[in-house]
């Protein structure tokens, strides 16, 4: 049997690639922060797929909760999702710096440490996959949440680069705005969101896969999505800066 690893398992993105992946026959190491909610995940992926789970409780802003993830994912896992992550509000001046700082340790760093941890196993094996979810935010200046976003895409970009040929496929993906609780628990007001605009989790996920089969760089589900980046690529940065502060961050 296959097995995947999703960091961010718990809810949101990372608990429908959990479901996805049950679905089509993968066990699964699930790691979350929040290890009751996890327990619940794992008990009723098991109940539903007849799949074998793993829980991994682990803080991803902390050196304990990284390691502990490294160490796993050098184990060995076919496929690898660096899903962990979350948003901020207000801006950077304004912000919390150890909020700012967490949030790199959790977006680069531990997406840097699990993916080279995960990769020897992989390569030695001649198959396997890595998916760092990035964001529609990456491509547009918003805060360290960009940043950190934009980041993911070029490392990711970067190793696929240096596993070209090997069998193993590297891939970020960006999503814009999704159909779950990642936006209630950042405290942002999405009221103001367009419906088209929105992803449905598990179509997503569905995308992504066909993805990371197809060997694609930087996956961006959905049309409106590809439009948008497409216009953000030919607008002038401070009109596509001024749109997205309209915006506010998406995951």
């Amino acid at each position: 049997m296959s097995t995947a690893l999703v960091t961010g398992a718990a809810a949101g993105i990372g608990a429908q690639f959990a479901h996805h992946l049950a679905r089509i026959g993968y066990g699964l190491v699930l790691v979350a922060r929040d290890e009751e909610r996890l327990d619940r995940t794992a008990a009723a992926l098991r109940a539903e797929h007849g799949v074998a789970v793993e829980v991994l409780a682990a803080d991803l802003a902390t050196e304990d909760g990284i390691a502990a993830v490294e160490r796993r994912a050098a184990l060995g896992a076919d496929l690898v999702v660096n899903n962990a992550g979350f948003g901020q509000r207000g801006d950077f001046l304004a912000s919390d710096l150890v909020g700012e700082l967490a949030m790199l340790k959790v977006h680069c760093e531990a997406v840097l440490r699990i993916t080279r941890a995960a990769l020897p196993p992989m390569l030695e094996r001649g198959s396997g996959g890595v998916i760092n979810v990035a964001s529609v935010a990456a491509f547009f200046s918003r805060g360290t949440y960009s940043a950190s976003k934009a980041w993911v895409i070029t490392f990711s970009d970067s190793v696929r680069q240096q596993v070209d040929g090997s069998g193993v496929r590297v891939m970020a993906l960006c999503p814009g705005w999704v159909r779950t609780e990642f936006h209630e628990r950042s405290g942002m007001d999405t009221t103001g969101i367009p419906g088209f605009l929105w992803l449905d989790a598990d179509r997503l996920v569905a995308a992504a896969m066909r993805d990371l089969r197809r060997g694609v760089a930087v996956s961006v589900p959905g049309v409106a999505y590809k439009v948008l980046i497409g216009l953000g690529k030919i607008l002038p940065r401070r009109v596509t800066t001024a749109l997205s502060a309209r915006a506010g961050s998406h995951h």
